[in-house]
Protein backbone atom coordinates (compact mmCIF):
# COMPACT_ATOMS: atom_id res chain seq x y z
CA UNK A 1 0.00 0.00 0.00
CA UNK A 2 1.29 3.45 -0.99
CA UNK A 3 1.06 5.71 2.04
CA UNK A 4 -0.45 9.19 1.82
CA UNK A 5 2.13 11.51 3.39
CA UNK A 6 0.74 13.94 5.96
CA UNK A 7 2.31 16.92 7.75
CA UNK A 8 1.07 18.89 10.76
CA UNK A 9 1.57 22.63 11.29
CA UNK A 10 0.54 23.45 14.86
CA UNK A 11 2.28 25.77 17.34
CA UNK A 12 1.17 23.76 20.39
CA UNK A 13 3.31 20.61 20.41
CA UNK A 14 0.80 18.79 22.63
CA UNK A 15 -1.98 19.37 20.12
CA UNK A 16 0.36 18.38 17.28
CA UNK A 17 1.15 15.12 19.08
CA UNK A 18 -2.56 14.40 19.49
CA UNK A 19 -3.15 15.03 15.80
CA UNK A 20 -0.28 12.71 14.93
CA UNK A 21 -1.61 9.92 17.15
CA UNK A 22 -5.01 10.29 15.57
CA UNK A 23 -3.72 10.25 11.98
CA UNK A 24 -1.66 7.16 12.77
CA UNK A 25 -4.90 5.27 13.30
CA UNK A 26 -5.46 5.39 9.55
CA UNK A 27 -3.31 2.81 7.82
CA UNK A 28 -3.41 4.85 4.59
CA UNK A 29 -1.61 7.80 6.24
CA UNK A 30 1.98 8.39 7.31
CA UNK A 31 2.96 11.52 9.28
CA UNK A 32 6.24 12.74 7.78
CA UNK A 33 6.72 15.96 9.73
CA UNK A 34 5.44 18.37 12.38
CA UNK A 35 6.02 22.14 12.33
CA UNK A 36 5.65 24.55 15.24
CA UNK A 37 5.76 27.68 13.09
CA UNK A 38 5.37 28.94 9.52
CA UNK A 39 9.10 28.70 8.71
CA UNK A 40 9.22 25.03 9.67
CA UNK A 41 6.02 24.43 7.70
CA UNK A 42 7.63 25.64 4.47
CA UNK A 43 10.75 23.57 5.20
CA UNK A 44 8.66 20.42 5.63
CA UNK A 45 6.72 21.12 2.44
CA UNK A 46 10.01 21.57 0.57
CA UNK A 47 11.83 18.58 2.04
CA UNK A 48 9.09 16.00 2.66
CA UNK A 49 6.60 16.95 -0.07
CA UNK A 50 3.51 15.77 1.85
CA UNK A 51 0.20 15.06 0.15
CA UNK A 52 -1.83 16.46 3.05
CA UNK A 53 -1.18 19.38 5.41
CA UNK A 54 -3.09 20.00 8.63
CA UNK A 55 -2.63 23.74 8.99
CA UNK A 56 -3.23 25.90 12.05
CA UNK A 57 -3.70 29.66 11.64
CA UNK A 58 -2.25 31.20 14.80
CA UNK A 59 1.50 30.50 14.62
CA UNK A 60 4.21 32.63 16.28
CA UNK A 61 5.96 33.96 13.17
CA UNK A 62 3.18 34.17 10.58
CA UNK A 63 -0.50 33.41 10.20
CA UNK A 64 -1.18 30.07 8.58
CA UNK A 65 -3.77 31.76 6.37
CA UNK A 66 -1.02 34.03 5.01
CA UNK A 67 0.87 30.93 3.90
CA UNK A 68 -1.92 29.88 1.57
CA UNK A 69 -0.80 31.98 -1.46
CA UNK A 70 2.76 30.69 -1.08
CA UNK A 71 1.64 27.09 -0.73
CA UNK A 72 -0.66 27.27 -3.73
CA UNK A 73 2.08 28.85 -5.87
CA UNK A 74 4.98 26.62 -4.88
CA UNK A 75 3.37 23.38 -3.62
CA UNK A 76 0.30 22.95 -5.79
CA UNK A 77 0.01 19.22 -5.13
CA UNK A 78 -0.61 19.46 -1.38
CA UNK A 79 -4.14 19.21 0.03
CA UNK A 80 -4.91 21.40 3.05
CA UNK A 81 -7.19 20.88 6.02
CA UNK A 82 -7.25 23.91 8.32
CA UNK A 83 -7.78 23.27 12.04
CA UNK A 84 -8.01 26.50 13.97
CA UNK A 85 -9.65 28.48 16.74
CA UNK A 86 -10.10 31.42 14.34
CA UNK A 87 -13.72 32.38 13.75
CA UNK A 88 -13.14 35.31 11.39
CA UNK A 89 -15.31 34.92 8.30
CA UNK A 90 -12.63 36.53 6.12
CA UNK A 91 -10.22 33.72 6.98
CA UNK A 92 -12.81 31.15 5.92
CA UNK A 93 -13.35 33.04 2.65
CA UNK A 94 -9.59 33.06 2.06
CA UNK A 95 -9.41 29.34 2.76
CA UNK A 96 -12.14 28.67 0.22
CA UNK A 97 -10.44 30.92 -2.33
CA UNK A 98 -7.20 28.94 -2.07
CA UNK A 99 -8.87 25.56 -2.34
CA UNK A 100 -8.66 24.33 1.26
CA UNK A 101 -10.28 20.90 1.50
CA UNK A 102 -11.90 21.39 4.91
CA UNK A 103 -12.03 24.02 7.63
CA UNK A 104 -12.37 22.72 11.20
CA UNK A 105 -13.02 25.11 14.10
CA UNK A 106 -11.49 24.23 17.47
CA UNK A 107 -12.39 22.57 19.71
CA UNK A 108 -12.90 19.76 17.22
CA UNK A 109 -14.89 16.73 18.27
CA UNK A 110 -12.95 13.54 17.64
CA UNK A 111 -15.91 12.03 15.79
CA UNK A 112 -16.03 15.00 13.40
CA UNK A 113 -12.27 14.91 12.89
CA UNK A 114 -12.48 11.20 12.13
CA UNK A 115 -15.32 11.73 9.66
CA UNK A 116 -13.46 14.48 7.78
CA UNK A 117 -10.26 12.44 7.46
CA UNK A 118 -12.29 9.47 6.26
CA UNK A 119 -14.03 11.60 3.63
CA UNK A 120 -10.69 13.01 2.52
CA UNK A 121 -9.22 9.51 2.12
CA UNK A 122 -12.23 8.40 0.09
CA UNK A 123 -11.88 11.41 -2.20
CA UNK A 124 -8.13 10.88 -2.56
CA UNK A 125 -8.61 7.21 -3.49
CA UNK A 126 -11.39 8.11 -5.91
CA UNK A 127 -9.15 10.63 -7.67
CA UNK A 128 -6.45 7.97 -8.05
CA UNK A 129 -8.86 5.38 -9.43
CA UNK A 130 -9.17 6.57 -13.05
CA UNK A 131 -7.65 8.89 -15.62
CA UNK A 132 -10.80 9.84 -17.51
CA UNK A 133 -13.89 11.29 -15.89
CA UNK A 134 -17.62 11.40 -16.50
CA UNK A 135 -20.40 13.36 -14.83
CA UNK A 136 -21.09 10.63 -12.28
CA UNK A 137 -17.44 10.68 -11.24
CA UNK A 138 -17.49 14.49 -10.93
CA UNK A 139 -20.71 14.39 -8.91
CA UNK A 140 -19.13 11.94 -6.47
CA UNK A 141 -16.06 14.15 -6.06
CA UNK A 142 -18.20 17.22 -5.40
CA UNK A 143 -20.71 15.20 -3.35
CA UNK A 144 -23.57 15.76 -5.76
CA UNK A 145 -26.04 13.10 -6.79
CA UNK A 146 -28.56 13.25 -9.62
CA UNK A 147 -30.69 10.58 -7.98
CA UNK A 148 -30.80 11.17 -4.23
CA UNK A 149 -31.40 8.20 -1.99
CA UNK A 150 -35.00 7.93 -0.92
CA UNK A 151 -36.59 5.65 1.59
CA UNK A 152 -39.98 4.04 1.55
CA UNK A 153 -41.64 5.61 4.56
CA UNK A 154 -44.03 2.69 4.77
CA UNK A 155 -41.21 0.18 5.10
CA UNK A 156 -40.27 -1.00 8.55
CA UNK A 157 -36.59 -1.22 9.37
CA UNK A 158 -35.47 -3.91 11.79
CA UNK A 159 -34.86 -3.05 15.42
CA UNK A 160 -31.53 -1.27 15.92
CA UNK A 161 -31.44 0.19 12.39
CA UNK A 162 -32.51 3.80 11.77
CA UNK A 163 -32.83 5.83 8.56
CA UNK A 164 -30.19 8.45 9.41
CA UNK A 165 -27.35 6.06 10.26
CA UNK A 166 -28.32 3.78 7.39
CA UNK A 167 -28.05 6.72 5.00
CA UNK A 168 -24.56 7.50 6.34
CA UNK A 169 -23.39 3.90 5.82
CA UNK A 170 -24.82 3.86 2.29
CA UNK A 171 -23.02 7.12 1.51
CA UNK A 172 -19.68 5.81 2.81
CA UNK A 173 -19.93 2.69 0.64
CA UNK A 174 -21.05 4.73 -2.36
CA UNK A 175 -18.05 7.05 -2.12
CA UNK A 176 -15.49 4.29 -1.76
CA UNK A 177 -13.80 2.62 -4.71
CA UNK A 178 -12.39 -0.17 -2.57
CA UNK A 179 -13.83 -2.55 -0.02
CA UNK A 180 -14.11 -1.19 3.52
CA UNK A 181 -13.88 -2.97 6.84
CA UNK A 182 -16.47 -2.45 9.57
CA UNK A 183 -13.83 -0.50 11.51
CA UNK A 184 -13.22 1.88 8.61
CA UNK A 185 -16.95 2.44 8.15
CA UNK A 186 -17.39 3.05 11.89
CA UNK A 187 -14.69 5.73 11.79
CA UNK A 188 -16.41 7.58 8.98
CA UNK A 189 -19.91 7.53 10.45
CA UNK A 190 -18.76 8.25 14.01
CA UNK A 191 -20.22 5.08 15.51
CA UNK A 192 -18.86 1.93 17.11
CA UNK A 193 -17.54 -0.97 15.06
CA UNK A 194 -20.40 -3.14 16.31
CA UNK A 195 -22.96 -0.61 15.10
CA UNK A 196 -21.28 -0.30 11.70
CA UNK A 197 -21.20 -4.09 11.29
CA UNK A 198 -24.92 -4.32 12.16
CA UNK A 199 -25.81 -1.84 9.41
CA UNK A 200 -23.46 -3.45 6.89
CA UNK A 201 -24.94 -6.89 7.52
CA UNK A 202 -28.41 -5.41 7.12
CA UNK A 203 -27.42 -4.00 3.71
CA UNK A 204 -26.19 -7.47 2.75
CA UNK A 205 -29.57 -8.90 3.74
CA UNK A 206 -31.37 -6.48 1.39
CA UNK A 207 -28.79 -7.09 -1.37
CA UNK A 208 -27.36 -3.55 -1.38
CA UNK A 209 -23.95 -4.69 -0.21
CA UNK A 210 -21.68 -7.71 -0.49
CA UNK A 211 -18.79 -8.93 1.66
CA UNK A 212 -15.51 -10.69 0.99
CA UNK A 213 -13.01 -12.20 3.40
CA UNK A 214 -9.50 -10.83 2.85
CA UNK A 215 -6.60 -12.92 4.09
CA UNK A 216 -3.55 -10.87 5.04
CA UNK A 217 0.02 -11.98 5.60
CA UNK A 218 -0.42 -11.92 9.36
CA UNK A 219 -3.36 -11.66 11.70
CA UNK A 220 -6.88 -12.96 11.35
CA UNK A 221 -8.90 -12.60 8.10
CA UNK A 222 -10.71 -9.31 7.57
CA UNK A 223 -14.24 -8.99 6.29
CA UNK A 224 -14.57 -6.19 3.73
CA UNK A 225 -17.80 -4.71 2.39
CA UNK A 226 -18.56 -3.48 -1.11
CA UNK A 227 -21.46 -1.50 -2.57
CA UNK A 228 -23.49 -3.62 -4.99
Amino acid sequence: MVKIKAAIAEDDFRVADLHEKFLNRFEELEVVGKALNAKQTIEILEQKKPDLLLLDIYMPDQLGSDLLPVIRQQYKHVDIIMITAATDKEILEKALHYGVEYFLVKPVKIEHFQQIIGEYLNKYQLMQSKQEIDQDFVDRIFKRTSSPITFNKESTLPKGVDDITLSKVRSVLENSTIGLSAEQVSGQIGASRTTARRYLEYLISVQECRAEVIYGVVGRPERRYYKV
